[in-house]
């Protein structure tokens, strides 16, 4: 069958020019935290958000209305999780990662890599991929909570104050303590 019915495509197209410049005007509202690479808490919302204006737009059980509050009610609980994650280290514990260092002054750091199911050849791939060709020349590699690798070479460490936080580091001991 190709269409249903006509009134059903207008429906669709009437509630696509509401909801959907909505939505972009709710994002550019809500920060570019929302928009930022995402972590599993960000792209739950990212899911959540696609799947309400999906059925907003092919539900005829669902008013134009019904669907705006929920849009403004999934940004607006994203943007006070967000607030009280900034605020609140529980929060913040809760619904974000942490980093996690994967090799540490040219070695790699096997427990590590088992916990968070990363290959040691993805970690030479992220190493070749800013342009290093021996890993002996790395001072450190973290996953960092959006998926992507960090690596700092070891002529760029310094004291390694930016590894601060990052599970595993201990302060002192030449391993960097925060300024």
């Amino acid at each position: 069958m190709l269409i249903q019915s006509w009134f059903d495509v207008w429906r669709v197209a009437v509630v696509a020019a509401v909801t959907y410049p909505l939505l972009i005007a709710l994002l550019r509202l809500s920060g570019k935290r929302t928009l930022a690479k995402m972590n599993a808490f960000d792209l739950v919302v990212t899911v959540a958000l696609g799947s309400t204006l999906a059925t907003i737009l092919l539900s005829r059980d669902v008013s134009i209305v019904e669907g705006v509050a929920a849009l403004v009610m999934l940004v607006a609980l994203q943007l006070v999780a967000t607030w009280l994650s900034v605020r609140a280290r529980p929060v913040r514990r809760l619904l974000k990662a942490q980093p996690t260092l994967l090799a540490r002054d040219g070695r790699l750091l096997p427990e590590a890599l088992r916990a968070q199911r990363v290959t040691a050849e993805e970690v030479r791939q992220a190493i070749r991929s800013h342009g290093l060709g021996d890993l002996g020349l790395v001072a450190a590699v973290v996953l960092e909570t959006d998926g992507t690798f960090s690596v700092i070479p070891a002529q760029q460490a310094g004291r390694l104050t930016a590894l601060h936080g990052v599970p595993g580091v201990e302060p002192g001991g030449g391993q960097g303590v925060e300024p």
